[in-house]
C-alpha cells in the first residue's frame, strides 16, 4: 500500500532518477529499522534447484542492483533469492543518458543502460559487508571495450573473483544493450564460452573447496530451433541452469507509444508471451536436464503461475515490481504455493 501511495510522485521522476530514489528510500527504510513493517509477509514455500535450497522460488532479476548496495534492503522484501549484476571486469559508464524510459500504457519498459557498473571489485566488497545470509545470483558480463573474440577472458575474470562469495554464477550473454553480445548465443561462439567456463568453475570448486552452479542468460529473441540448439549445448557442456529470458528487442504492440521507438531492451508485460515461449521451448528441449528461472513481464501471481506450468522451477522479477511494489513478492510465492 505504501508504495502505491508513493508511485505517482515516483512516475513523475525521470526513470533513472526514480529508481535511484526508490533505491534511498529503501535503504533509509531499512537503516531505521522500519523497511520491515512496510513489506508483506512471503509464504514459505521451499524448493531445492541447481543444489541450492530456496525459502521460496521468487527472485530479484539482475538489473535492479546491478552493484549489489542494496542487499541488505533488498533481502527484507520476502525474496527467495536474489541476483545481483550485471557486474563487468572494469567500472563502466555505461551508455550515455537518458537510457531508461518508461511506457506505462503498456507496462513495459525500455532500457540501454550498456552494464553501468562500478565493476567486479566493488561489488564484491559490497557482497562482503552486507549482512545477507541468503541464496545470492552474481550475474557477470564483459566490458564494451573488449572486442567480442576476447569476451571469454572478461567472463573467466569476474568468475574467479565472484565464485567464492556466490551461490549461483549467472552468465549474460543476451542483453542487447553492448554491442556483438548476443552473437555469444551462436552455435560455435556459445560452445567455446562453455567449455571455457566449465573448465574454470572445475578448477574453482577444486580451489574452494565448493561448487557454485553456473546458469546461462539467453535472450526471448529465438525461434524454436535456436532454443533446440543451445538446449543441446548446455546439456552437453554439463552447465547447471538456464535463465529465460532477457529483453526484447521487438516493438510489437508499444511502436505507437511516447518512447516506443527507443534503441534498446523492452521489458515489463510486452514480453510476458515471449518469454513464456522461450521457457516451454526450453522445457520441451532440455526434458528435465537441467532447471530453468523464468523471468519477463510477472506482474501478479498468474504470471508466476503460468512460467512454473511451462517449466520454469524459479522465477525472478523486474519490472513488474517497479510497477506493482514489493506485494509483488508476497503476491507471487502465495500463488505458486497454492499450485
Amino acid at each position: 500500500m505504501s508504495y502505491q501511495l508513493a508511485k505517482p510522485f515516483l512516475f513523475l521522476l525521470d526513470a533513472e532518477k526514480a529508481h535511484a530514489a526508490a533505491f534511498n528510500g529503501l535503504h533509509a527504510l531499512h537503516s531505521l529499522g522500519f523497511l520491515r513493517s512496510f513489506t508483506p509477509t512471503v509464504v514459505d514455500c521451499p524448493v531445492s534447484v541447481m543444489g541450492l535450497d530456496f525459502p521460496n522460488p521468487v527472485g530479484l532479476a539482475a538489473g535492479l542492483d546491478k552493484n549489489g548496495d542494496h542487499i541488505d534492503a533488498m533481502a527484507e522484501l520476502g525474496f527467495g533469492f536474489l541476483e545481483i549484476g550485471t557486474i563487468t571486469p572494469r567500472p563502466q559508464s555505461g551508455n550515455p543518458k537518458p537510457r531508461l524510459f518508461r511506457l506505462v500504457e503498456a507496462e513495459g519498459i525500455i532500457n540501454r543502460m550498456g552494464f553501468n557498473n562500478d565493476g567486479v571489485d566493488k561489488l564484491i566488497e559490497n557482497v562482503k559487508n552486507s549482512n545477507y545470509q541468503g541464496i545470492l545470483g552474481i550475474n557477470i558480463g564483459k566490458n564494451a571495450d573488449t572486442p567480442i573474440e576476447n569476451a571469454v577472458d572478461d567472463y573467466l575474470i569476474c568468475l574467479d573473483k565472484a565464485y567464492q562469495h556466490a551461490s549461483y554464477i549467472a552468465v549474460n550473454i543476451s542483453s542487447p544493450n553492448t554491442k556483438n553480445l548476443r552473437q555469444l548465443q551462436g552455435a560455435d561462439e556459445l560452445g567455446r564460452l562453455l567449455k571455457a567456463l566449465k573448465q574454470k568453475q572445475t578448477e574453482l570448486a577444486d580451489r574452494h573447496g565448493r561448487y557454485v552452479p553456473l546458469a546461462l542468460k539467453i535472450a526471448p529473441d529465438l525461434d524454436s530451433n535456436q532454443v533446440q540448439d543451445i538446449a543441446e549445448r548446455l546439456v552437453a557442456s554439463g552447465i547447471d541452469g538456464v535463465i529465460a529470458s532477457n529483453t526484447t528487442l521487438s516493438r510489437v504492440g508499444v511502436e505507437h507509444l511516447k518512447h516506443g521507438q527507443e534503441a534498446g531492451g523492452l521489458s515489463g508485460a510486452p514480453v510476458r508471451a515471449k518469454s513464456t515461449k522461450v521457457i516451454r521451448d526450453l522445457a520441451e528441449a532440455l526434458d528435465g536436464a537441467l532447471p530453468i528461472i523464468g523471468v519477463g513481464g510477472i506482474f501478479k501471481g498468474e504470471h508466476a503461475v503460468e512460467k512454473i506450468r511451462a517449466g520454469a522451477s524459479l522465477v525472478q522479477v523486474y519490472s513488474g515490481l517497479i510497477y506493482e511494489g514489493p506485494q509483488l513478492v508476497s503476491d507471487c510465492a502465495e500463488a505458486i504455493a497454492a499450485m
